[in-house]
């Protein structure tokens, strides 16, 4: 009975260093997949032929399809856009442009709204963000 005991702790002692490693992995994905922050919704923005990279350091203005406005993820009302891009960029020191994230089936009048209220804002320096057409 001894003999089978002492068997089976050295089959245990070869598989623990592999829990380790998937237990390490498991971990490392939880951590990695929560990095980048996920969009309060789905924006397809209009194509473009332009290839000028937008800055990372933006602050991003999403308007969706039925003209839902959201700031850097989080939901915002059309009235209080001017007010919350204010103080996000009056929080801001190195006061990083706005990129607007406009889902390309959004109402022009609505994106120029925006636009408007941005400049109302004290917003200098506006991007467009649009997805490159491949030729």
């Amino acid at each position: 009975m001894g003999s089978q005991s002492l068997h089976c702790k050295r089959e245990d002692e070869h598989i623990l260093p592999l829990i380790n490693i998937v237990f390490l992995l498991l971990i490392f994905f939880m951590v990695a997949g929560r990095l980048t922050a996920s969009d309060s919704f789905r924006v397809t923005p209009p194509r473009s032929t332009s290839r000028t990279p937008g800055d990372a350091q933006a602050l991003i203005l999403s308007i969706e399809q039925d003209g839902q406005l959201a700031i850097n993820g989080t939901a915002v009302a059309h009235e209080a856009v001017g007010a919350a891009v204010a103080r996000r960029l009056a929080d801001d020191t190195a006061a990083a442009p706005v990129r607007l994230e406009a889902d390309a089936a959004a109402e022009a009048m609505t994106v120029v709204k925006v636009m408007v209220a941005l400049r109302e804002a004290g917003v200098t320096d506006l991007q467009l963000l649009t997805l490159v057409e491949e030729r």
